[in-house]
């Protein structure tokens, strides 16, 4: 995609991950945008940062960042100990929704997947995004287990 570069999120991306992240009807009620940004955000970017398993990253193009995503490598022993990226925090900017960007983002981050050695790439979305799940379907994801979440 003419224009865009994919890259690993530094500290000073994270107003504009916050706004994207909150940018949604699920999103106004769990994120806390604006200035100054909440210190738990902070805090969970140096964890992910300092993390080699983990990789935040945002798409960006001229005017600033406009996508981001998390990706975790996780090891298992089952499917003979296979590598699995899991994407999680999939946004893009409402100026850049409907580009194409989505798309461009996700192939990006199964291309990280696959160079970490990962055999297989999952994620979630919640049941009331149904435009997601289209999306994911359009990309040759498949929903093959149901997932349960525990709020702590």
């Amino acid at each position: 995609m003419q224009g865009i570069a994919f890259r690993a999120a530094t500290e000073d991306d994270l107003p504009a991950i916050v706004e994207m992240l909150a940018d949604d009807p699920l999103g106004r009620e769990r994120e806390a945008p604006g200035m100054p940004l909440a210190a738990a955000y902070r805090a969970a970017f140096a964890a992910i940062d300092a993390d080699a398993n983990q990789l935040l990253a945002v798409a960006e193009d001229a005017e600033g960042v406009v996508g981001t995503l998390q990706v975790s490598f996780i090891p298992g022993l089952s499917h003979t100990g296979a590598w699995r990226g899991q994407i999680e925090g999939v946004r893009i900017a409402a100026r850049r929704r409907g580009s194409g960007l989505g798309a461009a983002m996700i192939e990006w981050a199964v291309a990280q997947c696959r160079a970490r050695g990962c055999r297989m790439v999952q994620l979630t979305t919640s049941k009331s995004r149904g435009d997601a799940q289209r999306f994911y379907d359009r990309l040759g994801f498949r929903a093959t287990h149901e997932g349960y979440k525990l709020s702590l």
